[in-house]
């Protein structure tokens, strides 16, 4: 018998950030700021269908331990836990535009708003609750306008794989 297309489709898919480091950020949504940081990471969110709150926790302790600020010696050795950074989550669909066909991007491993919502909340509360560092967001499903000074550059792609 062959798979579940349904089951090809989604199993090998896991949350995705891209986390980059900045010197500051801001997101504007309607001319308003709604989410601003200085010195810390922008964590930019993709949710799939698949994802639990297994994949947050995961994603939350290596963001928080992630070891990709500078030390005295100019090494990436330290955390935005150690530097006592801030940090800055939006969602962002698109990191599942899948463009192996066509010029136009399927954003179809994308998780609907009705699991992706829920996850994103509880991505915000979980990451709260697990620091005592600043943490701001965007607004999920709102057009926003992401203003950043990348420091280094330095982004980073953080896919979870949680078994």
């Amino acid at each position: 018998m062959g798979q579940n297309p349904l089951f090809l489709r989604y199993s090998f898919h896991f949350m995705r950030l891209v986390i980059q480091r900045v010197s500051e950020c801001k997101v504007i949504v309607n001319q308003e700021i709604v989410g601003e940081i200085s010195k810390g990471l922008l964590v930019l969110l993709g949710i799939t269908h698949s994802d639990t709150t297994k994949e947050i926790d995961y994603c939350i302790k290596k963001l928080l331990a992630l070891r990709i600020f500078e030390d005295l010696e100019g090494k990436m050795n330290l955390s935005v836990s150690d530097i006592k950074g801030e940090i800055l989550v939006v969602s962002q669909f698109t990191l599942y535009g899948n463009t192996q066909k066509g010029n136009r991007p399927s954003f179809i491993q994308a998780a609907k708003p009705d699991i992706a919502i829920p996850l994103y909340e509880e991505f915000l509360k979980q990451l709260k609750k697990s620091t005592n560092l600043k943490v701001q967001s965007g607004i999920f499903g709102a057009d926003m306008k992401v203003h950043l000074v990348n420091d280094g550059p330095v982004t980073i792609i953080l896919d979870t794989n949680v078994t």
